[in-house]
């Protein structure tokens, strides 16, 4: 494992921060785990990925400028989810077009933001962990980690090492779950419709417990598989790998 010295910034997301905060925990325990140094810098807001999916440009660069001054300093920005992930990577730079001393700043965070698992495997050089998890997983490739960011095997290779865990895998794992950011809000039928065919697919496999690294995948998933009364719980593969997936799944009420 790579053993030089860094110093990540972790943007944690608005969907991790109000709804899931262990996944945060978890991404920090990984991350020392790795070697790294880790900063939450407190100036960090949502990405903008909701603005510039709605057309609103001017809102999304504002929101962008402010990411971008809050993480300047570090080696590396680290995210737990390849949604906000590639907004950072892939869309930030376009943002700016017009704006070449912006662009360049852009360009540069650009070059150092990463989906947090790929950057245990890639970057870190992280072939296992130390968890163990006893149950049935299946694993659902997030849209934008995949595509845009390659992220495939890299949740695997370290599944592969948590003592206990059986991975079945999700037929049609590469499909979107339906969700899509504001896709889900603007077209609520079609995004049903397709989460309706994920969750028979998962049922499939038999897992007990279905991972992804997105939580606004696992969140529509989650809530899916509860309204038709199916026994999976729906967890990030952060808390798993982390050797924290003891509390309550995504959707669950908190206990005491």
């Amino acid at each position: 494992m790579n053993d030089t010295p860094c110093r990540v910034g972790l943007f944690v997301t608005c969907l991790v921060d109000l709804f899931r905060p262990t996944v945060g925990f978890a991404a920090v325990k990984l991350l020392e785990e790795a070697g790294c140094t880790v900063d939450v810098p407190a100036a960090q807001t949502c990405c903008g990925q909701p603005a510039y999916n709605s057309g609103d440009r001017a809102d999304a660069r504002a929101i962008a400028a402010q990411v971008i001054a809050a993480f300047e300093p570090y080696d590396h920005v680290v995210v737990p989810s390849g949604s906000c992930g590639g907004m950072l990577h892939e869309h930030y730079p376009t943002l700016f077009a017009d704006d070449a001393a912006m662009q360049a700043r852009a360009r540069a965070l650009a070059a150092r933001t990463h989906e947090l698992i790929s950057f245990l495997v890639d970057v870190r050089g992280m072939s296992r962990v130390s968890a163990r998890f006893d149950g049935t997983i299946t694993y659902h490739d997030s849209c934008s980690g995949l595509r845009e960011l390659g992220v495939k095997q890299q949740p695997r290779r370290l599944l592969a090492s948590v003592d206990g865990l059986k991975l079945a895998e999700l037929p049609g794992a590469e499909i979107c779950c339906g969700f899509g950011g504001t896709f889900c809000v603007k077209y609520p039928e079609i995004s049903d419709k397709i989460v309706t065919e994920k969750t028979a697919d998962i049922a499939r496999t038999g897992a007990n417990t279905l991972l992804a690294g997105d939580m606004g995948c696992l969140l529509n998933m989650a809530g899916k598989l509860q309204r038709e009364g199916r026994p999976v719980k729906a967890r990030h593969v952060a808390e798993v790998l982390a050797g924290m997936a003891d509390g309550p799944a995504i959707g669950e009420p908190a206990k005491g």
